[in-house]
């Protein structure tokens, strides 16, 4: 061991003599341009040390510009975005109020073609259940409203208020189950009974097997039940079918979208057959 020591010590040695006169040759021997071997090669690699350093300094500094441009992007969308959804929800509000006024502005023209006195009121809820259709209106006895006063729309027949409180009343909507009006064909003056589906579709009841009806009728109201003035919409026949019996069996489409009615007029004036009625029970 001590033999073997011994040898690579003298190796060591000898590799550290070799290299010193060799870098003491360098240093006395010139290149070409006249600058020592030494210094050239020195400088080489110190040179290409010191052009890594500067190529990874130099994409350091381009990805921290980028990162820090990114984020600054990112900002901007994100401010974009929301003035995006602030001007949206702005075009969402000048919407609704632009529909508004054109319903309000349709009950007006309404109001001002009927000589009947109505008072305007607004809807706040709608039945929970498909079996009993009504609605909830924001006006009620203090406005003078009582059970049995007609409900219409620019477009027709609604309902009629069935419970009215101090300051609301509840609607039944023609297409309840339960409820019912007298009608006629506009064009042929047949008359029945129309009456309420549970869905969006009326059916016109009582009406003679040999009675003038065709698919597109206008169905007004006849204001023999002595809720809804004569001559209001109710809807458009949408089938006839012939039966066994003495009736046909007519379909009517209502003329009222009833899931979309935000406002309405309740007709007060009490209509000729209510007024016959009193006079008769007095």
């Amino acid at each position: 061991m001590a033999l073997l020591d011994i040898r690579q010590r003298a190796g060591y040695l000898f590799l550290a003599v070799t290299l010193g006169h060799i870098v003491l040759i360098s240093a006395q021997v010139n290149s070409k341009s006249g600058v020592p071997v030494l210094e050239s090669v020195t400088f080489g690699v110190f040179a290409e040390v010191q052009r890594v350093v500067s190529t990874m300094v130099t994409g350091i500094r381009h990805g921290w510009s980028g990162y820090a441009g990114l984020r600054e992007v990112r900002a901007e969308n994100d401010e974009l975005k929301k003035r995006l959804a602030d001007l949206e929800i702005q075009a969402q509000q000048q919407r609704a109020l632009a529909n508004r006024s054109r319903t309000l502005e349709q009950l007006l023209e309404l109001r001002d073609r009927l000589t009947l006195t109505t008072v305007a009121a607004e809807v706040i809820a709608s039945g929970p259940t498909p079996d009993f259709r009504t609605i909830t209106i924001d006006k009620g006895s203090l406005q003078g409203f009582r059970p049995d006063l007609a409900v219409v729309a620019p477009a027709g027949v609604v309902g009629r208020i069935v419970v009215p409180s101090a300051r609301a009343s509840k609607v039944q909507l023609l297409i309840d189950r339960n409820a019912a009006a007298g009608a006629l064909i506009e064009r042929s003056r047949a008359q029945g009974v129309v009456v309420g589906g549970g869905e969006e579709r009326l059916h016109l009841e009582f009406v003679s097997e040999t009675s003038d009806v065709v698919v597109g009728d206008v169905v007004v109201t006849s204001g023999i039940d002595g809720i809804y003035p004569k001559g209001f919409v109710i809807g458009r026949v949408e089938a006839v079918e012939k039966s066994s019996g003495a009736y046909k069996q007519i379909i009517v489409r209502p003329a009222v979208d009833f899931a979309s009615i935000e406002e309405v007029l309740v007709v007060t004036t009490p209509t000729p057959a209510r007024e016959a009625a009193l006079e008769g029970a007095r």
